[in-house]
Formats: C-alpha cells, sequence, structure tokens
C-alpha cells in the first residue's frame, strides 16, 4: 500500500489527522482535484490549500466555492479582496 492509500484508509476510518496529511500530500503533488475531493469531506487543512491558492490567483470564483463548501475562511479573504 501506497503513503497515499495507508493515510485514505486511516481518513475513513475518521482519523482527521491522516485526512490533514492527505490534503499535504494533494497540496505537494500540485493536485487541486484531491483537494477539492477532500475540502468535499470537510477537510479543514484542503481548505486552507486551496484558499491560499484561490488568494494567490485572486480567483474570486474559487474563493466562493470554498467559502460555500464551509470553509469560512475562504469567506474572508474573499471580502477582504472585495473590499
Amino acid at each position: 500500500m501506497t503513503d497515499w492509500d495507508t493515510l485514505r484508509t486511516l481518513a475513513d476510518e475518521g482519523n482527521e489527522k491522516a485526512l490533514d496529511r492527505l490534503a499535504d500530500l494533494a497540496d505537494e503533488r500540485d493536485d487541486v482535484e484531491a483537494l477539492s475531493e477532500l475540502l468535499d469531506e470537510g477537510c479543514t487543512r484542503a481548505g486552507e490549500h486551496l484558499t491560499r491558492r484561490a488568494a494567490a490567483a485572486k480567483d474570486l470564483i474559487e474563493l466562493k466555492r470554498i467559502s460555500d463548501a464551509g470553509y469560512d475562511e475562504a469567506g474572508e479573504v474573499l471580502n477582504h479582496l472585495l473590499a
């Protein structure tokens, strides 16, 4: 089993640290699709990574999507960019 598979199994069993580590690995791999999937699962760390990326790109639509997915900090960044 790869590190990803092992962490995925642990995350599926409810291990929050494994879910966060998956988000870190996805970010390191530049795998935005995996980050988005993890965000949909409620992974805060994925929200952090995606928000950082969207803010750097000034991608207001992506920030709104991340905020709508439940990561409130993305909404704060979005409001700051719109101000």
